[in-house]
């Protein structure tokens, strides 16, 4: 389960439930909120979730040097067993890795996605050792939308075709992206998000659905904005 200290209350909800089955991966607060603040808030979200995985929720919040330490002391006490980073595309993850050795990464990736893994990052973070969790593997449910928004419908035709090549081999944009995510010797866990039981019933079994022959190179885009939610048009 992936959670964060910035997700509202989703840290408390969570804790009324039995977490035993589950590894636990939480994120950091904000370091504007002060360093000891930061660690207070995880050491409160191991003990209460006895979470197993912290990472960094923002990347630019190791530049100040003292971050980065503190964490690892906590992984050193056995506070966590592993931490490690939440990066974006544009912060270079492979560089981020040979500078701060973390145990893992979560970054964005999706059949719709594949730069990290067109400019070799991915084989990388693995050369070092990092286990890597892939999330956006829809594209904030880009690919899984039969009519592109208003605010993205210059993606529309570049969407539509990759729509038809999945079609075409016989499977669902769902069954497609999670095969893609799950075939990659790279990736250790893809991340989804579910509103609902029924939600999480369909993802489970698309996941099990054969891998389809398709030309999975075929299906990346190219245009950064279309790839990068924080760069898309208001709605």
């Amino acid at each position: 389960l992936d959670t964060a200290a910035n997700y509202g209350e989703a840290e408390a909800v969570l804790t009324g439930f039995d977490l035993a089955p589950f590894r636990i991966v939480t994120k950091t607060m904000n370091l504007e909120n002060g360093l000891e603040t930061v660690i207070a808030r995880a050491r409160e979200s191991a003990v209460k979730l006895k979470a197993d995985t912290l990472l960094v929720h923002a990347a630019s919040d190791l530049e100040g040097g003292t971050l980065w330490p503190a964490l690892q002391r906590l992984k050193a006490e056995g506070v966590f067993r592993r931490i490690g980073i939440s990066v974006y595309v544009a912060q270079k993850p492979a560089e981020l890795a040979a500078r701060f050795k973390p145990d893992v990464m979560q970054l964005p990736f999706s059949i719709l996605d594949q730069r990290l893994l067109q400019d070799g990052t991915l084989g990388r973070l693995k050369d070092m050792g990092v286990e890597i969790h892939a999330r956006s593997l829809f594209l904030q449910g880009l690919l899984l939308m039969e009519t592109a928004p208003e605010n993205l419908r210059a993606a529309a035709l570049q969407l539509q075709s990759v729509r038809r090549s999945i079609a075409t081999a016989g499977t669902t944009p769902l069954a497609a992206a999670l095969g893609f995510a799950l075939s990659r010797p790279e990736i250790d866990i893809g991340l989804v998000g579910v509103t609902s039981l029924a939600e999480l019933d369909e993802i489970l079994a698309a996941a099990a659905r054969p891998l389809p022959a398709l030309d999975w190179a075929a299906c990346a885009l190219a245009d950064e904005w279309i790839l990068t939610p924080s760069l898309w048009p208001k709605p």
